[in-house]
């Protein structure tokens, strides 16, 4: 059952988990679930998504409930007038704020303009040995995409040497070898947290919010990250 975090007459919103790919695609033959199906078979009504997150990534996922309004939405996409905000944890120590300005290749070889704004909200080092160091440093990082390019903030990461944790292939191989022998856990540590847009028929601001997933909060405690959705992020259990 997937989680309904938003739904009114012409709009419906989930929390997607990670490793659920959005619709079918050639080049993941081996998955046999998809969000659009399985929403659909859930609230009997046929779903058009507004939007697409990568399959490892977890978090707000938006569909229309008919043409019209999915054309709305998708305009305002194209105006960049809906907010997006991630939540990611990374390797390293990111830097306070930044503008990752670093245009991005499509599968047809034309480059596209590609901007990501990065705020850190957390930084810790733990006893985790990696490569030649005897410690593993991390960030909390909020990031906003102002363009919509395919795994945009995954490569913007990993173009400054902060590749988020889980992630292949832009990640980082030491550290998710860690993770995954040490910790059990390959999932990507990618979460659309938020999403501001205006609502096509009521014209009012909606404002949709979704707690990370299991694995996400898992990993978080394992580094020493608290996530309170009021308070924000902070070191330890305070």
């Amino acid at each position: 059952m997937l989680e309904i975090i938003y739904q009114d007459d012409y709009l419906v919103a989930i929390n997607k988990p990670h490793g659920l790919l959005v619709h079918q695609s050639p080049i993941a033959r081996d998955a046999s679930e998809f969000a659009i199906q399985l929403l659909r078979d859930q609230i009997g009504k046929k779903v058009y998504p507004v939007h697409r997150i990568d399959r490892k990534t977890s978090g707000i996922l938006l569909f229309a409930l008919d043409k019209e309004v999915n054309k709305n939405l998708t305009e305002q996409l194209t105006l960049k007038t809906v907010e997006k905000k991630y939540w990611a944890i990374v390797r390293g120590y990111t830097p306070d704020e930044q503008l990752i300005d670093y245009a991005l290749y499509k599968d047809n070889g034309t480059l596209q303009e590609a901007q990501t704004i990065i705020k850190t909200l957390a930084k810790v080092e733990i006893d985790i040995p990696s490569g030649k160091h005897s410690t593993s440093r991390y960030s909390f990082v909020e990031a906003f995409p102002l363009t919509g390019r395919m795994h945009q903030i995954r490569k913007h990461m990993a173009h400054i040497l902060h590749p988020i944790i889980g992630d292949r292939p832009h990640g980082c191989n030491k550290q998710n070898k860690i993770w995954l022998e040490k910790f059990e856990m390959n999932t990507m540590l990618l979460h659309a947290q938020k999403l501001v847009f205006t609502h096509p028929v009521s014209n009012e601001k909606v404002v949709l919010t979704a707690r990370p997933q299991y694995e996400f909060m898992r990993a978080a405690g394992i580094i020493g990250f608290h996530i309170d959705e009021k308070k924000g992020i902070s070191i330890g259990n305070t």
